[in-house]
């Protein structure tokens, strides 16, 4: 029937191996779907392991200028959109702030798809009061927003940085080991690229208190980050290409930042250390 809706979005979850945490509102930004970099299966194991009332989506959710260049979209993909619209479905309030790499959904603001709504920014009331401005970020980059053929450029080098991290990471699965970001290591040890954060990260603060909000919650950078810039709280809640991480609001308003890749080391680690259930030897039968 025309217009109705798809079958798989009514279909049961299957029961999990560990119990769902719960949270008031979560954000995920720089998912970057349709590029290499993008860690779709961690992001998958991620959203399929919570329940919320809110989840934002701050912006580079899909890589649009990758798409342009050429078409990569694996299974993993489609299953992180289909994870999404399931949680819509399902109660979840499904906001998705348009960033720059998916910058063509900013035409859409204010309209609703498949229970996803779209938005330019939003204002978050959290469960203790405060006022959060969620924005993706790239407006307060001066590189993108005054020499967008130098933001090209850097996107350019950053995709061979994150090509490399790939490969690195395969040969670490391989060696059966957990992932490790090459290219988030690197980057935080380059004092120009800490230097620029630093900048970014007063502007955003600056443009939240001119508005008069309590903190402003972005992405971006992909430097996960929860920092007090004077009267100001700065959020930033990572990326899902390098670092993996999430930001949460707990139901009494407390904030903070899931790093899941560690979260999966640590499981991996502890599984590894908790021995398998020894076998009951079986019973003997009885003579007749």
């Amino acid at each position: 029937m025309p217009g109705s809706l798809p079958d798989w979005l009514s279909h049961p979850e299957p029961r999990g191996f560990r119990p769902k945490r719960k949270y008031r509102t979560v954000y995920i930004s720089d998912v970057h779907l349709g590029t290499k970099g993008c860690n779709a299966g961690l992001l998958i194991d991620f959203l399929s392991g919570i329940e919320c009332e809110t989840l934002y989506l701050v912006g580079d959710i899909v890589d649009g200028w990758r798409l342009k260049k050429g078409w990569y979209w694996p299974d993993e993909h489609n299953e992180v959109v289909r994870r999404i619209l399931k949680m819509a479905h399902r109660g979840t309030r499904v906001i998705l702030v348009a960033g720059n790499h998916d910058e063509m959904l900013r035409a859409y603001a204010g309209m609703h798809f498949g229970g996803v709504e779209i938005a330019d920014e939003a204002i978050h009331v959290t469960a203790d009061g405060r006022r959060l401005l969620v924005t993706h970020g790239d407006a307060f980059d001066g590189v993108v927003l005054y020499a967008r053929w130098l933001a090209f450029l850097g996107d350019k080098a950053y995709e061979l940085l994150l090509k490399a991290n790939v490969g690195f990471n395969a040969a670490r699965r391989m060696l059966k080991l957990p992932y490790w970001s090459l290219s988030a290591y690197l980057k935080h040890r380059v004092k120009n690229v800490v230097q620029f954060v630093c900048d970014y990260e007063e502007a955003v603060a600056h443009a939240a208190r001119e508005i008069g909000v309590d903190g402003v919650v972005c992405g971006h950078i992909h430097c996960a980050e929860i920092r007090q810039i004077g009267d100001i709280t700065y959020y930033n809640d990572g990326d899902w290409v390098e670092s993996c991480t999430a930001l949460v609001e707990e139901a009494d308003g407390e904030m903070r930042i899931i790093d899941h890749a560690a979260d999966m080391r640590e499981r991996e680690a502890r599984a590894k250390l908790t021995p398998a259930p020894a076998l009951k030897p079986e019973r003997e039968k009885e003579p007749a």
